[in-house]
């Protein structure tokens, strides 16, 4: 999105969806922003000077400029920071600005491939989204999410890449002639020569009563630095038990907000990381409800109020809820791939390498003399690397590595498709 600009003045409701889904992206891209409830004296003033009336919520004042019913689509587009490809074909085409997009995007520019990565959203994936990641290597200190994002899509750029955000894509598929065509949402189509598919995880749905209803109005999945701003004396409930989970909760925790956490499992180490397991167990604001679920929510006046927790003996609480986060882990984003000719397992996860051989025998559509390479997908030259791969860790530093491994292996079919 470009170089930040000056402080941005932000004025809506905290509990609108509209509202949220604009401070969490410029959370995320580090956009300097100062946030007014529209019913404050301060909001009300500023809705004034402008000329604003709340049918224009979520309005953002830009030094002079004023954005009524602003999204981060339109700032991005006002900015002029939505530039298009600068050529029809590349060498290699990415999809998916993750960890493992960033890092095939980092090792092909380096290695001097013409390189584009298409990315709906803002770079980052679900990682970008997670407050703290203090077990990925080189950050004793650890990092946030979106600030390891930042810094690995400006990498990618440093050496050529160019990105496309908050640009998804809407068509597309492999070539009769080898490689990828690309027809993004806003109809920009682009050849490659190979490619890297990383689509990530979104979060797995949580089946409850009323849940949808109230997204963006007390009820969120993930959970970002943004909410975590005026949190103190809330009551603060996160659904999962995962690293993401348990970040989450120190983090509302050191904003002193009550926090609860809601897990089906017997333990936390089970799937957290055991240096988390012991912070949670150190903290008094952390209540951990172990063999429990959300059996129903409650609301009044259109925003999240109760929550009711059901554990293990059928026992039921009805809680206090300011807010709900729900970090229950992910669906891989590969509703395209069947309809496009990629084999998935059952549970819609990318097939690669080995995983595609049958008996040891390769399939009968495959064209090529060799097996397919490990994390070469049904379709020569289309690699899948990151969360949405068949065997994947669903670590932060696992995606790395299968960007960069994808970008060699993809380097290998380029050495096949050159002329004799």
């Amino acid at each position: 999105m470009g170089g930040k600009r000056p402080t941005l003045l932000v004025v809506g409701r905290r509990l609108d969806p509209g509202d949220h889904e604009l401070r969490d992206s410029l959370t995320r891209a580090a956009q300097p922003y100062e946030f007014y409830e529209a019913d404050s004296a301060e909001g009300r003033a500023l809705l004034d000077r402008h000329g604003v009336t709340d049918d224009g919520l979520p309005v953002v004042v830009d030094g002079e400029q004023t954005y009524e019913n602003a999204t981060i689509v339109t700032l991005a587009q006002a900015w002029n920071a939505l530039t298009p490809p600068t050529r029809s074909h590349y060498d290699l085409a990415i999809v998916g600005a993750g960890p493992a997009g960033l890092a095939a995007a980092v090792y092909g520019a380096s290695d001097g491939l013409s390189t584009i990565v298409f990315e709906r959203d803002i770079p980052g994936g679900q990682a970008g989204h997670t407050s703290m990641i203090e077990n990925f290597f080189g950050f004793p200190g650890g990092i946030e999410g979106a600030s390891l994002a930042r810094l690995a899509a400006r990498q990618a750029e440093s050496f050529g890449a160019e990105l496309q955000v908050l640009r998804g894509i809407k068509g597309g598929g492999a070539r009769p002639e080898g490689g990828m065509r690309i027809l993004s949402t806003d109809d920009i189509e682009v050849t490659a020569d190979v490619a890297v598919v990383a689509p990530g995880i979104e979060w797995r749905r949580l089946e409850v009563d009323g849940i949808e209803e109230l997204l963006g109005r007390g009820v969120y999945y993930g959970a970002g630095r943004s909410e975590s701003v005026g949190a103190a004396g809330k009551q603060v409930v996160i659904v999962g038990a995962g690293n993401s989970a348990g970040q989450a909760a120190m983090n509302f925790a050191d904003a002193r907000a009550a926090v609860t956490m809601v897990v089906r499992g017997q333990s936390l180490g089970k799937s957290m990381s055991a240096y988390l397991v012991r912070r949670i167990e150190q903290t008094p604001l952390i209540d951990v409800r172990l063999r429990s679920r959300i059996g129903a929510v409650e609301e009044a006046e259109g925003s999240l109020r109760s929550i009711a927790i059901e554990d293990g003996g059928g026992s039921v609480e009805r809680h206090a809820a300011d807010q709900l986060f729900l970090c229950i882990g992910g669906q891989p984003q590969t509703g395209w791939a069947t309809k496009k000719g990629f084999d998935t397992d059952p549970a819609g996860y990318l097939l690669t390498g080995p995983d595609l051989l049958k008996d040891g025998a390769r399939p009968a559509y495959w064209p090529l003399e060799r097996d397919p390479l490990a994390l070469e997908t049904c379709v020569p030259g289309i690699f899948a690397a990151g969360d949405a791969r068949h065997g994947s860790t669903k670590r932060v530093a696992a995606a790395v590595g299968e960007g960069a491994m994808a970008v060699a292996l993809a380097e290998r079919r380029l050495e096949e498709l050159a002329p004799a």
